[in-house]
């Protein structure tokens, strides 16, 4: 059962921060999950929302700005002030820090185009991902099913997760999708709808988990892992629970 770390350490620090992510690595985390967007001058920028305006001192669209305008937000101050002038990092430097702390875990790439489609952005990251070597792994999820079709076009071998709600329907269609490998769902179908999860025949990875008594249910579930904004607590309860049964 992996713990992957949503935003990185997102509950306990600020999310898609570089500080998030790191203490996502020192505790042990299996997989870090992160988002990205493109800036006006086609750089990869780590951030859940498509503004600035509730994860900084900032305001604006990510896609009008260029990375010079978006590195003088301070993302970490509206969480605490411990974070004061915590900046937004690319997903460059994600994996030069990956690779500085030595972390051999999952690195998940969502790509936000599912409000805003980033013309060029699976190419893009593609470029970047398969580049530079690194010592951890790496997939790909979106909640945009033409993103992960664009992605696999350019690049076959890395893996693909489709995040979803968990309907049947979606179901049905990622277990029709060859070149999905995993689904995301929310973690209410997989408790509330197990037999069509376990019917899609693919890795399964269900967001966000942060409730204790969740957590130890899905322990149970034949799943490969879950995401949480708590990946300290969650280790802390896999190990317990691992360590009873």
């Amino acid at each position: 059962m992996k713990i992957f770390a949503h935003r990185g350490s997102k509950g306990t620090h600020p999310e898609n921060t570089l500080a998030a992510i790191e203490e996502a690595v020192k505790i042990g985390s299996d997989g870090i999950e992160i988002d990205i967007h493109l800036s006006k001058d086609r750089e990869l920028i780590v951030i859940h929302d498509e503004t600035l305006n509730r994860t900084t001192d900032k305001k604006g669209a990510i896609h009008q700005l260029n990375l010079t305008e978006i590195k003088q937000a301070d993302a970490g101050s509206w969480f605490s002030t411990e974070f004061f002038s915590e900046p937004i990092p690319t997903l460059n430097e994600v994996c030069d820090l990956l690779n500085r702390l030595n972390y051999r875990g999952v690195l998940n790439i969502e790509l936000k185009t599912d409000i805003y489609s980033y013309d060029g952005i699976e190419t893009i990251v593609n470029e970047l991902m398969n580049g530079q070597s690194q010592q951890f792994t790496f997939i790909y999820s979106s909640f945009n099913l033409a993103t992960l079709e664009r992605l696999h076009q350019i690049d076959k071998k890395t893996d693909k997760a489709w995040i979803m709600e968990g309907r049947q329907s979606e179901l049905q269609q990622a277990r029709a999708t060859e070149f999905i490998n995993a689904i995301h769902p929310h973690y209410f179908a997989v408790t509330h709808n197990k037999t069509h999860i376990e019917a899609c025949g693919q890795l399964v990875r269900p967001w966000t988990v942060n409730k204790q008594r969740t957590m130890k249910r899905l322990l149970m579930e034949k799943i490969e892992g879950f995401h949480t904004d708590f990946p300290k607590e969650a280790i802390h309860l896999r190990n317990s629970v691992l360590s009873i049964n």
